[in-house]
């Protein structure tokens, strides 16, 4: 005996068949259009409901602590209204077109105060150069001036917890786009201020067919 043949004439058995194949179609069209009722995409739906459950528990637990990074501050006007800061530097500090001054703000942990230090470099306009660098630290709601450069050209960065300040040098000759090398300072805080750690300096290569045309010398 086989199957749907026992008994039955060749047409029935294909009319069996052919009913049992449109059952089959109905019913899988009907899960499709639940799923789709639903808002579902099938395995997306799945990936979704897991990732919000992640993210909720990640949420509700205990061992989750609040981020210490500040408001943003208003680096400009800080640097403005500090007295400590020279007064060629507050010079430097205008828009180079429209609202935007020139200056570069980072954000990080230096000082182990109870928020993150802010880092502020004053450029110039004209060539990008460094005029001075700062580091503020929150103290009893205010920012205050714990570190303070203005040799140019500087350049003040954090660097895993140091504070890293790069000061590049110019030999009788270098224009202002090539300088010969540059001074590399780092810095750790310790009893309330900032101590230098490291230095080193590096030397820029200027290979043959790169080095630098000499500003024309004007001593007469």
């Amino acid at each position: 005996m086989r199957g749907l043949s026992v008994g039955r004439s060749p047409g029935e058995a294909r009319s069996t068949q052919a009913a049992s194949a449109a059952v089959a179609v109905f019913v899988a069209l009907g899960v499709c259009l639940s799923g789709c009722a639903a808002g579902g995409t099938g395995t997306r739906d799945e990936g979704a409901a897991h990732a919000d459950a992640v993210g909720g528990a990640a949420a509700s637990s205990p061992a989750a602590s609040p981020s210490k990074v500040p408001d943003r501050v208003d680096a400009v006007r800080l640097v403005k209204s500090d007295p400590s800061v020279s007064a060629e530097v507050k010079h430097e500090l205008k828009p180079c077109v429209a609202d935007e001054y020139p200056v570069d703000v980072s954000y990080g942990e230096l000082t182990g105060g109870s928020a993150e230090d802010v880092v502020v470099n004053v450029l110039t306009c004209g060539d990008a150069v460094g005029v001075g660098s700062y580091v503020y630290r929150e103290e009893d709601g205010a920012y205050q001036n714990v570190f303070r450069t203005e040799e140019p050209p500087v350049y003040a960065e954090i660097d895993r917890g140091d504070l890293v300040v790069t000061k590049q040098v110019y030999e009788r000759g270098d224009p202002v786009s090539s300088p010969s090398g540059e001074n590399v300072i780092t810095y750790r805080w310790a009893s309330g201020r900032f101590s230098e750690q490291y230095r080193t300096h590096n030397d820029y290569s200027n290979a043959a067919g790169n080095a630098p045309t000499p500003a024309p010398d004007t001593d007469g």
